[in-house]
């Protein structure tokens, strides 16, 4: 529960903040309130940091200053995005109210105001500028031309230019001829309006748009004409800049690179180069392999494949390693590696037009299968925290866990990430929660759909709701969930029921911090000096405040890193591989896999020298063969299986 604060409102150079002992608020700041010009349909950002949901408090950005000559102070209600971003829609009423077309100077600011005891927190306060519209009229003062490919982005600079969404949207007509390389004739084209989109966030001074094919088809040749700017507001009315001449001379497609290196089965390769298509109907993108591959242990042989890459871009494609196309049913990418090496040719199709393009040298290749698992740590997860009293280490609690996957997962070629996967297109997903959707008080579960013997799947997704699991009558959501740890605890409280394997040394870890027991949470203060992570419990539990927090950091990092890799090793097949069971049979000490009721606490944290939890042997040696690893084997005594 929040407690009732006193709040002392600071004015920074470029940063606004406040100064709370709260862990939730501490750095509560805004730094950032963007675009400066506002439209019906606006979506005004607010880049700060300590920001909540709406569980822990609501929300308004606060405006005091000047509008049109006239005094105003105002409160638009704030929407959490994420912990350094909010959001506020603006309509035409909020616009009207201040005056319509006029321009804001004062200050501004976030405050939450508080569910649980109705405090109300404020952040410094920011200079800012604002200018409210009903209408934008666009001004371009310059459109790039010259040398293109086709689906080049063409820079649009100047000001006044809509963000899309409920603002609307800017488009360039395009009006002028082509004339082909081979002929004489420059041909009228039809006018086309193209979307454009800003090439910064948030910015009404660059804009671009992508010189579609739409315009004067794939063929190489050159363009004549003019771009005019339009913005086509949301209500409906147009407001159109004068038009300027444009002259440009569109080439061949071609490949320039192609990244990474390596890849395996899952990953994305993205191919750079120009003139690619793709998006819409009759359009599209493939590469020509032409070459030699050389398996690994074998001898080079010819190899020619035509694959069908993922458009993104005129300037990129980028192609997932699957095991469905000729590459794939050629070459098997759950087993075997090798090298390609040879040309990379686009071919490019549109409106019954093809065109080969210019070959590259090429070389890749192609590497060992790779797990990929991205452990979503939510909203809900960081707030839950506070029950712990540990909302301020946050960061190191993670990096803990981090280190118990590594250590259970050692030698195994499996990677774990916190950050949105861009590289892969197959990857499994581990989301973490606050409380258990499923209300059973579960650590952890795999929702994903039955026992994935061999891991074929590679993208089961932990977290959420799967209707399939809901239908064969087990728990529908997710994922770990924090507070049912609380469990552990001898007087959980209203926070959870107390498991049979409740433990008292579990109190002596958190007691200390957690707010329900009196306690005081970890703030700021206390992380100013020297505090390094431990890499073992012996010292657990402590008597000083500084070695209390980094056992409580240890165990929590434990409990959760071995929460995790228990239901990963889920998701992977586990336990018993390719055989029934999810769990192991009986109770054998350390043995990760064993049901959640034989996985004492004391074993779970690691403390009193209770040896970490391991994979038994078979089950170690499955994951070797299905995620085969370049790293050596981990060589540490296994508990059997049986």
């Amino acid at each position: 529960m929040r407690a009732s604060l006193f709040i002392t409102v600071a004015a920074l150079a470029g940063c606004a903040s406040s100064v709370a002992p709260d862990p939730g608020l501490e750095g509560l700041s805004i730094s950032k309130v963007a675009p400066s010009t506002v439209v019906p349909g606006s979506k005004l950002v607010v880049k700060g940091a300590s920001f909540v949901e709406e569980h822990w408090g609501t929300a308004t950005l606060r405006l005091v200053g000047k509008a049109g000559g006239q005094n105003v102070d105002l409160s638009w209600p704030a929407t959490f995005v994420d912990f350094s971003t909010m959001m506020v829609a603006i309509d035409s009423s909020m616009i009207d109210g201040l005056g319509g077309d006029v321009d804001f100077a004062g200050k501004v600011s976030v405050e939450f105001v508080a569910v649980s005891d109705g405090e109300t927190y404020k952040t410094g306060e920011l200079t800012q500028d604002l200018s409210f519209r009903r209408k934008l009229t666009p001004a371009p003062t310059g459109v790039v031309d010259g040398v293109i490919f086709v689906n080049d982005q063409i820079a649009v600079d100047g000001d006044g230019f809509l963000l899309g969404g409920e603002e609307g949207s800017t488009v360039a007509r395009v009006t002028g001829c082509f004339k082909l390389d081979a002929s004489s004739t420059c041909t009228p084209i039809s006018q086309q309006d193209i979307p454009m989109l800003p090439s910064e966030e948030l910015s009404r001074q660059h804009a671009e748009f992508p010189f579609s094919p739409k315009i004067a088809g794939i063929k190489p040749g050159t363009f004549t004409g003019k771009v005019t700017v339009i913005n086509k507001h949301a209500g409906g009315s147009e407001v159109m800049a004068q038009p300027i001449n444009v002259d440009y001379t569109i080439v061949t497609s071609q490949v320039f690179s192609a990244d990474p290196l390596g890849a395996s089965l899952g990953q994305y390769v993205f191919v750079h180069g120009g003139g690619f298509v793709g998006g819409e109907p009759g359009a599209g993108t493939e590469l020509e392999l032409t070459g030699t591959f050389n398996k690994t242990g074998m001898n080079p042989f010819p190899i020619t494949v035509v694959l069908v890459p993922e458009f993104v871009q005129g300037r990129l494609v980028r192609y997932v390693m699957n095991d469905d196309d000729e590459l794939g049913t050629g070459i098997d990418l759950r087993k075997e590696t090798g090298r390609f090496t040879g040309k990379i040719t686009p071919i490019v199709t549109y409106g019954g037009q093809t065109v080969r393009g210019v070959s590259t040298n090429a070389a890749f290749n192609i590497l060992p299968i790779k797990q990929v698992v991205y452990l979503n740590f939510s909203p809900s997860y960081v707030e839950g925290l506070r029950y712990f009293g540990l909302r301020a280490v946050d960061k190191r609690v993670r990096d803990r866990i981090l280190a118990t996957l590594a250590r259970i997962y050692k030698g195994v070629n499996i990677e774990f990430r916190t950050e949105p996967v861009t590289d892969f297109a197959v990857f499994e997903e581990v989301t973490l929660t606050g409380v258990d959707p499923n209300n059973m008080g579960l650590f952890g579960y795999d929702n994903s759909p039955g026992k994935d013997n061999g891991n074929v799947r590679l993208y089961d997704k932990l977290g959420g709701v799967n209707a399939t699991t809901q239908q064969d009558g087990y728990p529908g959501y997710g994922g770990v969930f924090l507070k049912s740890l609380m469990g552990f605890s001898k007087h959980p409280g209203s926070l959870a029921k107390s498991v049979p394997g409740a433990d008292p040394y579990f109190d002596k870890i958190f007691d200390p911090f957690r707010p329900d027991r009196d306690g005081t949470p970890v703030t700021a203060s206390d992380l100013s000096g020297d505090l390094p992570a431990l890499s073992d419990g012996g010292a657990c539990p402590a008597s000083d405040r500084q070695s209390r927090i980094q056992c409580a950091i240890f165990v929590l990092g434990n409990l959760v890193g071995g929460t995790l890799g228990h239901e990963i090793g889920h998701s992977l097949g586990l336990a018993n591989p390719y055989a029934e069971g999810f769990h192991d049979a009986g109770d054998a000490p350390a043995r990760l896999m064993d049901s959640g009721g034989d996985r004492p606490f004391m074993e779970r944290a690691e403390l009193m020298g209770q040896t970490p939890a391991v994979f038994c042997d078979e089950e170690y040696a499955y994951l070797r063969e299905i995620l085969p690893s370049m790293d050596p084997e981990n060589t540490i005594a296994r508990p059997s299986c049986y």
